[in-house]
């Protein structure tokens, strides 16, 4: 069975390809943050998912939810993926479009995991040095994990960065164990 990623990719690279000729990247990202989240939504979902819907009837439910939201060209994309039966990939697509975005850019996301709530001042030092370090511009997300007993976890793509007490702690008893 094929992976939704690799159905989405073509779509996502047709998309970024249309808003980064144009110089619309932040417009797109938006229109398709928006597309995703009403396909995210159970409601949609189940209407969709009826075989007896159409897909002209598909895509006018998208454009219909998002009036005043999408340019002429986000409607024909929604209308293309609603004739392939694909409005279901939107998450997908714009998980994609999004990190092809942040590579024109020269962003890299980190999710940011902390025992405790971060201030400004902390997540400022600790986005500098994650800038520091990799030489790119960082976006971050930030969550509060207490089962990590103090410090963070920092995910980047596929680079983990934990200096967690609980990884610390775990490093400490694998030790005294061998």
């Amino acid at each position: 069975m094929i992976e939704p990623s690799t159905i989405a990719r073509p779509y996502a690279e047709a998309v970024f390809g249309l808003a980064d000729g144009a110089g619309k990247l932040t417009e797109w990202s938006g229109m398709l943050a928006a597309l995703a989240q009403v396909a995210a939504d159970e409601r949609v979902r189940v209407q969709i998912g009826n075989p007896s819907f159409s897909s002209a009837q598909t895509a006018g439910l998208f454009v219909s939810i998002l009036t005043g939201k999408l340019s002429g060209e986000a409607e024909n994309f929604v209308r293309v993926l609603a004739d392939n039966h694909r409005v279901e990939l939107l998450p997908e697509i714009r998980t994609q479009f999004e990190a092809l975005k942040n590579e024109r850019e020269g962003v890299v996301e980190a999710e940011v995991t902390s025992a405790f709530e971060l201030d400004q001042a902390q997540l400022a030092g600790l986005v500098a040095k994650l800038e520091q370090h990799t030489g790119r511009k960082v976006k971050t997300s930030v969550s509060v994990d207490k089962a990590l007993i103090g410090g963070v976890k920092i995910v980047m793509g596929d680079k983990v960065i934990d200096g967690s007490v609980r990884a610390q702690l775990a490093t400490l008893e694998h030790a005294l164990k061998a």
